[in-house]
């Protein structure tokens, strides 16, 4: 949902009948989130992003172990790899399945927003990924699966 809605919505939608009918009106964040929140497709999308979350998650772990594990590559290393192949994942399912609407906007741009925001994630990841190998001494494959979900709610407000 964009900060702004159309001024039919606003006429419409009993919620935010009281916006400004004129232009494209600003609507308080509870209005948005109360209207947001009526719409089955939003929940729906929510689901979906879900499972592509879930999927991407699985990915990460697989590709991460198949670094370490086969290859030898150090687990920091190996958790850079597993990222490539999980943004990826992650964002081909929710560009053509969870915001099937999206479609029309430009691949490069949501492409870099969304790599923006998860490489930010990713350093999160690396950083509690070394903390709990190097100071907790957990098993590396248990500490990228917990370092992965840390980092989830930071990629997920960002996004």
């Amino acid at each position: 949902m964009t900060d702004q809605l159309t001024a039919e919505t606003a006429i419409a939608d009993p919620a935010i009948a009281d916006a400004p009918a004129t232009g494209a009106p600003r609507v308080r964040m509870h209005r948005r989130v109360r209207h947001g929140v009526k719409q089955t497709h939003n929940w729906i999308q929510l689901v979906k992003f879900g499972a592509v979350g879930a999927s991407g998650y699985v990915v990460n772990l697989i590709a991460y172990e198949v670094a370490r594990s086969v290859f030898d590559i150090h687990y920091l290393t190996a958790a850079v790899i597993a990222f490539g192949f999980a943004v990826t994942n992650n964002f081909l399912w929710n560009r053509h399945w969870t915001f099937d609407h999206a479609k029309g906007e430009h691949a490069g741009f949501q492409a870099a927003r969304f790599f923006t925001v998860s490489v930010l994630a990713l350093g999160i990841n690396l950083i509690a990924l070394q903390i709990l190998i190097e100071v907790v001494e957990f098993p590396e494959l248990g500490a990228q699966a917990i370092a992965v979900a840390f980092a989830m709610p930071f990629n997920f407000i960002g996004n």
